[in-house]
């Protein structure tokens, strides 16, 4: 009766495994989708057009005419005025994030030409310590309104920050108005603003330079605002609507003019110099 005997499993020492990397699960849809599909989409989630973060390099390369981008202002690197420390001391930190990014600072400023156009380019990298603001920022922002003015060429800023930067106190705080005063500037003589804010855009960086623009463009679906929904829930003692503080909500109500796909973000601008210049 062999029918039934139970038959030998059939080991192996080896077990079959997926490579790591391979897959990513869209933080919007939840799908898992192949790596590769993504960014070959430009960082967007092809199934229901979730904008990934990405780095300030890779939207440099999105945005600017290729090899027409001169760094300015590299040299520039955080001090640390009030000696601060948290787990590990804030010099610590910024060495780490600068090894970690690549990058001196949390944002790359310089000149470039978009479309054959001249511009002043800001853009801020959210993995360098939140895209967070302190004196570096600042100073880079106002140097970059400073060359715009100049120059006589557009201002392009490119914001993702959680706000200002916590270990430079009252330091940081001080750039809000700074920057402020830099961008009145432009608009005292005439030269054009473009503020693009994506995902994250909050505190001190939405209330200074990234609100500030002549015209203010959005990723879709990004988070902006100044404090986050729970802190405002539980100031008011009211719900909020599920779509709050997402740019489509934003544009609804006003803050911002147009929401834009990443890869029309390029042509756009071109369109808006064809138009204003």
């Amino acid at each position: 009766m062999a029918w039934f005997k139970k038959t030998k499993e059939v080991r192996t020492d080896k077990k079959g495994k997926i490579p790591e990397g391979l897959w990513v699960k869209c933080d919007s849809c939840k799908e898992i989708v192949y790596k590769k599909e993504i960014d070959k989409n430009l960082k967007v989630c092809p199934k229901c057009n979730y904008h990934f973060r990405i780095s300030a390099r890779e939207r440099l390369k999105l945005l600017v005419d290729e090899g027409s981008f001169v760094e300015m202002d590299e040299g520039l690197v955080s001090v640390d005025p009030l000696n601060f420390k948290d787990t590990i001391s804030y010099k610590e930190r910024v060495k780490e994030k600068q090894k970690k990014s690549g990058l001196k600072e949390a944002v790359i400023s310089g000149d470039a030409l978009i479309k054959g156009y001249p511009v002043s380019l800001i853009i801020m990298d959210f993995s360098f310590m939140g895209g967070s603001m302190g004196s570096v920022v600042g100073e880079k922002v106002s140097r970059a309104a400073e060359r715009a003015v100049e120059k006589k060429q557009p201002l392009i800023t490119v914001s993702s920050s959680g706000g200002a930067r916590m270990q430079e106190g009252i330091f940081s705080l001080m750039q809000m108005a700074k920057v402020a005063a830099a961008v009145g500037r432009l608009r005292d003589n005439g030269i054009l603003y473009i503020s693009i804010m994506c995902d994250p855009t909050f505190g001190g960086v939405t209330a200074s330079f990234a609100t500030l623009g002549d015209i203010i463009l959005a990723e879709p679906k990004s988070l902006i605002g100044f404090a986050g929904a729970r802190v405002i829930e539980q100031t008011i003692k009211q719900p909020l609507p599920d779509d709050f503080q997402r740019a489509e909500f934003l544009l609804e109500h006003g803050l911002i003019d147009i929401v834009v796909g990443r890869k029309n973000l390029k042509e756009t601008l071109a369109k808006f110099f064809e138009l204003l210049l």
